[in-house]
């Protein structure tokens, strides 16, 4: 998979030559009326290969086994570019290197924009991934020693939604059990003064030998071969405000909002064979929100 850094590498390495280029044919493309699609990068209006960045589980094989089928249908070629991070999908549908990404939820969303200065839109919720509680070196809540180990991802959104689950399970209390702008400054009461090893959550999966208990995204628990109807100490309920809260979003580029291949990736992400896909490959770990 080429990276985003590499993509743009690639662009520099032409820069001086596509300068000339472009200055000769500038004339030429005003009296043709050239056209671009701004959605994608997309050369011409009858283009028809829609590009979403997306992490690999679930959304990528969503998107693979059950969104593609429904676009080649209609006349689409979907393209799946796959990152294992959770910035990276931002970054390249910013840039207009996809048409648009599926991967987060709109706090997470909205958390993004106002720190990097970037233009996504949240436009179409799709699934919730519900947070669960795993057992690392102890095996029960229960059992947890004083000073036990927890880990967290160290992301501002999920580590408040970590800790709103653990304050909710009876281990911590915090100032507001509904803010989900929650942190570790915000526990008033940590009674088996419990430890917080704040780790990007894609490695949270990585260390559950080495800690006590972790807090683990859905979408990482599923990759790690996590069960969450077996394995997990406690899990986010599909009726609760954090189903609604942690949606994951189909997300574009401020203006994209109303684009063709837009309006083509609603429809497919929230039509009945996706909702049967969903409930039945994920084993309650993925929740259709639609």
């Amino acid at each position: 998979m080429q990276t985003y850094t590499e993509r743009h590498r690639h662009k520099l390495r032409f820069a001086l030559a596509g300068a000339a280029l472009a200055a000769a044919a500038a004339f030429s493309l005003a009296g043709c009326g050239a056209t671009q699609q701004a959605s994608g990068g997309a050369s011409s209006g009858d283009d028809k290969t829609i590009t979403v960045a997306a992490v690999p589980t679930p959304q990528g094989e969503i998107l693979e086994n059950a969104v593609a089928p429904l676009l080649e249908a209609d006349g689409y070629t979907l393209e799946v570019k796959e990152f294992t991070d959770y910035v990276q999908p931002n970054t390249v549908t910013e840039e207009g290197d996809v048409d648009a990404n599926y991967f987060q939820h709109k706090p997470y969303l909205d958390n993004f924009n106002d720190q990097q200065g970037t233009h996504l839109v949240a436009v179409e919720p799709v699934h919730f991934e519900p947070m669960g509680i795993y057992a690392g070196k102890t095996a029960s809540l229960d059992a947890l020693p004083d000073g036990a180990t927890v880990a967290v991802p160290n992301d501002a959104t999920n580590e408040a939604r970590a800790l709103l689950l653990l304050a909710k399970s009876g281990l911590i209390e915090v100032k507001d059990p509904t803010d989900v702008n929650t942190t570790v400054k915000d526990i008033t009461s940590n009674p088996k003064n419990l430890k917080f090893n704040e780790l990007e959550a894609a490695n949270v999966p990585n260390v559950l030998k080495d800690v006590d208990i972790a807090v683990i995204n859905g979408n990482y628990a599923l990759a790690a071969g996590l069960s969450v109807s077996k394995d997990s100490l406690a899990v986010e309920t599909a009726d609760s405000a954090a189903a609604q809260t942690y949606a994951n979003y189909l997300v574009v580029k401020e203006g994209n909002e109303d684009a063709g291949k837009t309006k083509e990736l609603e429809k497919a992400l929230n039509s009945d064979e996706v909702r049967d896909y969903i409930v039945n490959t994920f084993d309650g770990a993925v929740v259709p929100v639609f």
